[in-house]
């Protein structure tokens, strides 16, 4: 159906006074005696388009009305009449494409998130997600182009894996076999199940993209993770989007310095090309958002141990749900409480303890901790996990020796110490945490389009 995006419409000031066809489902009706008023949205920007009926041109427009209908406008572009820098169009023609029930559930003007998270098919119409996953939008692209103008190479890891990356075991098993099939025990089951081995979703494309690395040197996959936790938090899904770069040659310092680097090629790219979407989180989710953002892209993020970290949570007197002490894994509102109170910045937290940390990290001299770091953030708290990996052929078969991990399942990772290894470094971001971070929505479950959770895949 030819037409032109409103976006274009009202962006462009050569539509003045020319005849269009435009379309989109109605977002708002006002009727009165002589004229009624109509707000349309196609989806191509957060803005709506006020179309304007005469009802000596269309004598009744009260087909037209109803909220969630969709139409195909013919009509004049013309100034707006109630907002300066505006278009309005004055309808000559209304051409119904999909009528709507007086049941639609979107006819009031605010809901609550809660609520919307019950209609995932339509909450994507609201002003909320409208701008949310045009961010989302942009974010994707801006990962992209960092990455690509810097030279890495895009590759694509499996999602179904025999090996788990993280050494957790939360993973959703991948399987053809049934009970009903018999097998009397789970290695027979196995072993007649599709690949005739055990299989998962993969937590993560890490170990293949540093098999990737050590011969492209800068790569980085962006895809689908999943994780079986069964953690029903606000910061928690079971399948999420995952950027993970792997770089040769690269020590901690270096891959600290590529991790802030893309955080803020991201901000910069969101504040230039989302103006209105964050103009209106910051007046709806987050005041001062933008003040906010600004200040991250044009400043230096702070660096501290895990050490510091411990030692200023137990000299702050602050009463913590969890306890904190040297060796704990530090949770969100630890996290949150460095990131937001001590620093008042984004943080890098380097140097955990090893037992808390992967078996692939670098260990560190002092034979206690690992060259690792997380990525803290005001009003998220970790966003990205971050370390140099092990190099060292020895050192890593200790650590998975130690976590009785089963080398067979990983000889083609272990087999990179043995042939040119060098030191390397990488990290993971949650794609869903980053759009958190720049919009100020607090729930990931409204930042993915259907958020998988534990009990939930509606």
């Amino acid at each position: 159906m030819k037409h032109i995006d409103l976006v274009e419409i009202m962006n462009d000031s050569a539509y003045l006074q020319k005849d269009v066809t435009v379309c989109g489902w109605v977002r708002t009706s006002r009727d009165s005696k002589n004229m009624a008023f109509l707000e349309l949205n196609d989806g191509t920007t957060l803005k709506h388009l006020q179309i304007v009926i005469d009802k000596n041109v269309i004598a009744d427009p009260s087909e037209y009305m109803k909220l969630g209908m969709s139409w195909a406008v013919e009509g004049t572009v013309v100034p707006s009449g109630v907002m300066a820098d505006s278009v309005e169009i004055n309808a000559k023609k209304i051409t119904v494409l999909g009528t709507c029930p007086p049941e639609y559930p979107l006819q009031k003007k605010r809901h609550t998130l809660e609520y919307l998270r019950t209609i995932p098919a339509l909450r994507v119409r609201t002003n909320t997600f409208n701008a949310v996953f045009r961010v989302r939008s942009v974010v994707s692209a801006a990962i992209h182009e960092f990455f690509q103008s810097r030279h890495y190479v895009y590759v694509h890891t499996p999602l179904i894996t025999a090996s788990d990356c993280e050494g957790a075991g939360e993973m959703f098993r991948v399987t053809t076999v049934g009970v009903e099939d018999g097998y009397k025990t789970q290695a027979e089951a196995d072993e007649n199940d599709f690949f005739g081995r055990r299989a998962a979703l993969s937590v993560s494309g890490q170990l293949e993209g540093e098999v990737a690395a050590m011969a492209f040197g800068k790569i980085y996959t962006f895809g689908p993770s999943f994780r079986a936790e069964k953690s029903n938090t606000p910061r928690h899904v079971a399948e999420f989007w995952h950027v993970e770069p792997e770089v040769a040659f690269a020590e901690l310092p270096d891959i600290i310095e590529i991790a802030e680097d893309m955080i803020k090629h991201i901000i910069r790219t969101v504040l230039e090309k989302c103006p209105s979407e964050l103009k209106f989180f910051d007046a709806h989710f987050e005041k001062g958002l933008i003040e906010k953002l600004e200040s991250v892209a044009n400043n230096d993020f702070a660096i501290m141990t895990y050490t510091e970290a411990v030692e200023k949570l137990l000299a702050s007197g602050e009463k913590f749900q969890y306890p904190v002490y040297w060796g704990c894994d530090l949770m969100t509102e630890h996290e949150r409480y460095i990131t937001e109170q001590i620093c008042k910045k984004p943080v890098f937290l380097t140097n955990y303890p090893k037992e808390i940390k992967s078996f692939y990290m670098k260990q560190n001299p002092d034979g206690k901790t690992v060259a690792a770091t997380d990525l803290l953030v005001p009003g998220v708290g970790e966003i990205i996990g971050c370390s140099e990996r092990e190099a060292d052929l020895d050192k890593l078969l200790d650590a998975m020796q130690t976590r009785g991990m089963s080398m067979d399942e990983y000889e083609d990772y272990i087999s990179l110490r043995r042939f040119g290894s060098v030191p390397h470094s990488g990290f993971g971001l949650g794609l869903e945490r980053i759009i958190m971070y720049v919009t100020g929505v607090q729930n990931i479950r409204d930042v993915i389009l259907y958020p998988r959770t534990v009990g939930s895949i509606s």
